[in-house]
């Protein structure tokens, strides 16, 4: 009993050492624990566990046990000695084996945790470079589109610049063209004028002629 119960807390030192350094024996160790922990495993180490705490609850007893007979004795005899020693080895090392038991369970279950929590910031970073990548490529579009902008902002302000030229163009046109409507008209109106005076003139010399013609007659008579 003695001899397995060193090997056992020897083997769960040794279990303890390999999961606190990370080394390539601490995988294998994390596999054989999770193996261990499937189907009836656990039912197997919770049987254990409560058998070493019935026992070690009997080496107490046992042990309390011999204290009171040598207080009544005031001496033990050989097989008292021998049977408190035995169960004052017993105890602490079934003691020290369930607790270096649960320490291993616990190292376990938090390297479980440590890694799943690893893995977790592994996505979250992928996702936040990801997201990175995504801003940037939006912000690259946008400075694309803002350029776009700025361009036809630039084609706009020179479209009203070259429609403020032409209208500027055509208000001159119009001016000239009313300026030479006026000079028409005037022309228009000295022509006629002039029309109307040749008018008079032409009807002044037919009177002169016809009086012209009258005197020539009357001289021929």
């Amino acid at each position: 009993m003695i001899q397995l119960l060193f090997s056992l807390l020897a083997a769960e030192a040794a279990l303890v050492v390999v999961l606190l350094f990370r080394t390539p024996t601490r995988r294998l160790a994390l596999l054989a624990v999770d193996r261990s922990k499937r189907g009836r495993g656990p039912i197997m180490a919770r049987t254990v566990a409560a058998t070493m705490l019935i026992v070690l609850g009997s080496s107490g007893y046992s042990i309390a046990k011999i204290r009171r007979r040598e207080g009544e004795f005031a001496q033990l005899t050989p097989t008292d000695q021998v049977l408190a020693s035995r169960h004052l080895l017993e105890a602490p090392l079934m003691a020290y084996s369930l607790f270096l038991g649960l320490v291993i369970d616990r190292l376990h279950h938090y390297i479980r945790e440590l890694r799943t929590m690893k893995k977790n910031m592994e996505a979250v970073t992928k996702q936040s470079r990801v997201l990175e990548e995504a801003k940037l490529g939006g912000a690259e579009e946008i400075q694309g589109y803002q350029k776009k902008i700025d361009s036809l902002t630039e084609q706009v302000q020179l479209l009203k610049q070259q429609s403020v030229s032409k209208t500027e163009e055509l208000k001159t046109a119009e001016t000239n063209t009313l300026a030479l409507r006026k000079q028409s008209e005037g022309l228009l109106t000295e022509y006629e004028r002039l029309i109307s005076e040749n008018e008079e003139l032409r009807k002044k010399l037919q009177t002169v002629e016809h009086r012209l013609s009258n005197s020539d007659s009357k001289k021929n008579t």
